[in-house]
């Protein structure tokens, strides 16, 4: 039997007198609360430098970490792994777009009866049919914008982590250099406590210097040399995090990182308005906020009446060769309209609110870690920076002061002991001036990575290994 007709004007006009009636007694969604930290004051420390860029790590003119960084980003498991959250992000968007498209089932079946012993009929049948939900109230264009404004965000995650491995490559790079220029000083210490070891050998031979003298400076030679063993741990440690960070097996480490770099002036920061703006985390925790708005637009319209429209075109015969002789053409619509459903939605509703509120927290505290990011940045820079003046300022004092002491204890007008510990003192010097040099290019990087925006990745390596053509056999 046919289904009855309905006409489109008296079925929209129904939906509607339905949806008003129910949207008289919904409650409506909540007001969204405005977003935190709207007004902040400009930072505490200026700086007449250049805008931040992309690739800030071009700023350091080192053409060598430039190239190995570029190969790090390309190789990265990690990146790897943020990439194909995006593309898992991007096909959960097409999966819920797909709602608003109609769907198609095609349909085969073969039923047998039997009425009665030895009597017995089969049944062939073909059809097709089809359905999609008007979307009345915007509830699936909200779940579909919800996806995208999440594929967004997880895409700004991709940016965010290739900041950080940049940051800590290059942290790790120049802590390999400093590594192999601390060896470099130490190795010349050595030398120096060496030479220094012979005169006192050569003066206790001819009665001029006391075994204890030999002794404690044979121990000043030896406590060098272990310190070379402390740093080519080090070294090798850093080596394995660069590649490891690169994608790459320890084992294939090998990296020319030497020097560190003589930095120019600090990227100006800006107005905080414009680093959050420009920071891809910012902008993810933002994006998910907005996912969350419309998720509880979803879950506040999933109260309201939808229409269903539904079409089938079936064909059935007792014989197949009669099976395309009749046709059964059916054309629905349906009104469905949520009465009791024990709560379910109602407790949607709040729990779709709720996860926004959470969320506008979390965005609070991504904005504060980011200004904290910049501010601790700026300071520590600025100790730093006071602290190789000073630095240098001990060294230069502290070569005049052992230079004296030791010409005094050859003349015999000093002690050995102020001589030994004016010569430990003037190598420890140089070693933290050599450690301040690095913490000072450590927290270029931190504000760099702070003031850092998004930038294009380049493809890779696994990408580029899958476009390639097999070799051959």
């Amino acid at each position: 039997m046919q289904p009855p007709h309905r006409s489109p004007i008296a079925l929209r006009a129904s939906a509607s007198l339905c949806a008003a009636q129910l949207c008289a007694c919904t409650v409506a969604a909540p007001e969204r609360e405005p977003l935190p930290l709207q007004d902040v004051a400009p930072f505490s420390a200026e700086s007449k430098g250049s805008a931040p860029v992309a690739r800030w790590w071009t700023a350091f003119e080192d053409l060598e970490l430039e190239t190995h960084l570029e190969a790090a980003l390309a190789g990265s498991f990690t990146l790897e792994e943020a990439w194909q959250r995006v593309l898992a992000a991007e096909a959960i968007v097409q999966r819920t777009a797909s709602v608003r498209r109609p769907f198609i089932d095609g349909r085969a079946g073969l039923a047998r009866s039997d009425s009665e012993p030895g009597n017995s009929a089969r049944e062939v049948s073909l059809g097709l049919s089809a359905g999609f939900e008007v979307d009345l109230w915007g509830r699936i264009a909200d779940a579909v914008d919800a996806e995208e404004l999440r594929s967004t965000a997880t895409a700004q995650d991709l940016h965010a982590a290739a900041i950080t491995l940049s940051a800590d490559y290059t942290r790790a790079w120049y802590q390999l250099a400093h590594a192999r220029l601390e060896r470099e000083l130490v190795e010349s210490q050595i030398e120096t406590n060496a030479l220094v070891l012979e005169v006192l050998e050569l003066r206790f031979a001819v009665g001029q210097s006391g075994s204890a003298d030999v002794l404690r400076q044979r121990q000043l030679v030896e406590a060098s040399r272990e310190q070379l063993l402390v740093l080519d741990a080090r070294a090798a440690v850093l080596e394995h995090l660069l590649a490891t960070l690169a994608g790459r097996a320890p084992q294939d480490a090998s990296f020319p990182a030497d020097k560190l770099p003589t930095l120019p002036s600090k990227p100006a920061p800006g107005a905080p308005a414009e680093l959050l703006q420009r920071r891809p985390d910012v902008t993810a925790a933002w994006l998910a906020l907005a996912a969350a708005d419309a998720d509880v637009a979803v879950a506040a319209k999933a109260r309201y009446p939808r229409i269903q429209v539904s079409a089938a075109l079936t064909t059935f015969a007792e014989d197949p060769a009669e099976l395309f002789n009749d046709w059964l053409a059916q054309l629905a619509a349906d009104l469905v309209v949520p009465l009791i459903d024990g709560g379910d939605r109602a407790a949607e509703v709040e729990r779709s609110v709720a996860v926004r509120r959470q969320l506008l927290a979390a965005y609070g505290n991504v904005v504060l870690a980011a200004l904290a990011e910049v501010e601790d940045a700026l300071a520590l820079e600025t100790a730093a920076t006071a602290r190789i003046a000073s630095l240098r300022t001990q060294v230069e004092l502290a070569v005049v002061t052992e230079s004296r002491l030791r010409q005094q204890y050859l003349n015999g007008a000093a002690d050995f002991l102020d001589m030994l510990s004016a010569l430990r003192t003037e190598q420890a010097l140089r070693r933290d001036l050599l450690s301040a040099q690095l913490d000072r290019v450590l927290q270029r990087i931190g504000l760099h990575r702070a003031l850092a925006g998004g930038f294009e990745l380049p493809q890779t390596a696994r990408e580029t290994a899958d476009a390639a053509p097999p070799p051959d056999p």
